[in-house]
């Protein structure tokens, strides 16, 4: 038979062991509650400010909803004389909360809807085509994509580049800079070209509009949208406004009009006032583009609006040899190609068709699996593109021809 004391010491180390063993159980079981609760308190104040926002968003629901109005004048007690949108004018009281700042004659504000208290002051309307039209923040075209219009960049520089990157230069002699610059010139020429290299120079933003985007349906409309374009370029100033193909709403006003010619002698007018209001040493320059001057109305080219015209000629063979070399910079081109060679066959050539021969050029190589652009290849181009471009093959067109 086992000790009796034997028998105790078992029975006394069994039981410490089963104590340790349920001691380190009970301790898991405490950690994993702790961990649990900490979980549930996150989730608690994860759902509390779900509760909360919901709730904001039911009390924003609830609230009344309010009446657009806009600023006719600032009265001296405080209160001011606004138009709503339903028609009737309001002389109303502002609330505390807006600064007396921004309280100014033509801006947007909100109405509470039962006391027509100013509560709130709205960004201006901007009609959505306004906001689509193209906008390119500092364009990534510069002068040395141009090539043959060295003096076109000298004006260009004078008349638009100075008065925004150096101003003072301008208050220092006592003069102002040109309102407005036209570029005139058949087409290919690199009229765009240069105004997009001018905005890219300025780091300005460039607003490109065409003419005919402005003739609209409604009477008015087109009005309101060249208001509200310049508008936008003050807002993105420094900015270029761009009007391409402004024949298309410039031209001269005749006393036989149809319906359809007036109102966009309309537009013309909005612009020509617009012109007129613009602060000559402002952060918005305005260029327009046209390959038909003469047909422009005489009240567009006086002095104080569009008072500087650039002339685009075609390129002459030096020109048309800087161009094939700015359109070939990037192109794998073979030892044996000699652009003297070409540039007498492109004779009456825009920079718009070299570039087409160019592009032609490449596609000819690609056609015969060459990774190399050569000289065979250039002249296939040359009579491609001769055969299909009227200004190559016979010459300029309209009033340059």
């Amino acid at each position: 038979m086992p000790d009796s004391a034997d028998s105790g010491k078992h029975v006394y180390n069994s039981d410490t062991s089963y104590l340790l063993s349920y001691t380190r159980h009970i301790e898991k079981r405490l950690r994993a509650l702790e961990t649990e609760k900490q979980w549930l308190d996150a989730e608690r104040m994860r759902l509390e400010r779900e509760i909360h926002s919901l709730r904001a968003e039911i009390d924003k629901i609830r609230q009344p909803p309010l009446i657009a109005a806009s600023i006719i004048d600032v009265l001296s007690d405080n209160r001011i004389v606004v138009k709503s949108s339903t028609g009737p004018h309001f002389v109303v009281h502002v609330s505390k909360s807006i600064p007396q700042k921004d309280l100014v004659p033509g801006t947007r504000v909100a109405l509470n809807q039962r006391t027509f208290a100013v509560v709130e002051v709205l960004p201006a309307a901007r009609d959505p085509f306004v906001r689509g039209m193209e906008v390119e923040e500092a364009p990534s075209v510069s002068y040395n994509d141009i090539g043959g219009l060295e003096e076109q960049i000298r004006e260009i520089k004078e008349t638009v580049e100075l008065p925004l990157s150096h101003p003072e230069l301008f208050e220092k002699v006592g003069i102002d800079p040109p309102k407005g610059v036209l570029l005139s010139g058949p087409p290919g020429t690199g009229k765009t070209l240069l105004a997009r290299a001018v905005a890219h120079e300025t780091k300005a933003t460039f607003i490109r509009v065409i003419g005919s985007e402005l003739v609209q349906k409604f009477i008015g409309e087109g009005a309101r949208l060249v208001r509200e374009i310049f508008q936008m370029a003050k807002s993105k100033a420094p900015s270029i406004v761009f009007i391409d193909e402004i024949d298309a709403i410039g031209g001269k006003r005749l006393e036989i009009a149809t319906s359809g010619d007036r109102e966009v002698q309309r537009t013309l007018m909005q612009l020509l006032s617009v012109l007129d209001g613009f602060d000559v040493r402002g952060d918005v320059r305005v260029l327009a583009a046209t390959n038909r001057p003469d047909i422009l109305d005489p009240a567009l080219l006086r002095p104080g609006r569009f008072d500087r015209i650039i002339e685009f000629p075609m390129p002459n063979e030096a020109a048309r040899l800087d161009i094939f070399k700015i359109h070939t910079r990037r192109m794998n081109i073979d030892a044996d190609v000699d652009f003297k060679k070409l540039v007498p066959l492109t004779e009456n050539c825009s920079g718009a068709d070299i570039k087409a021969i160019c592009t032609e050029a490449g596609m000819f190589a690609i056609r015969k699996l060459k990774d190399k652009v050569g000289q065979k290849e250039f002249e296939e181009a040359i009579k491609k593109v001769l055969g299909k471009t009227i200004s190559c093959a016979e010459g300029p067109v309209g009033m340059y021809a």
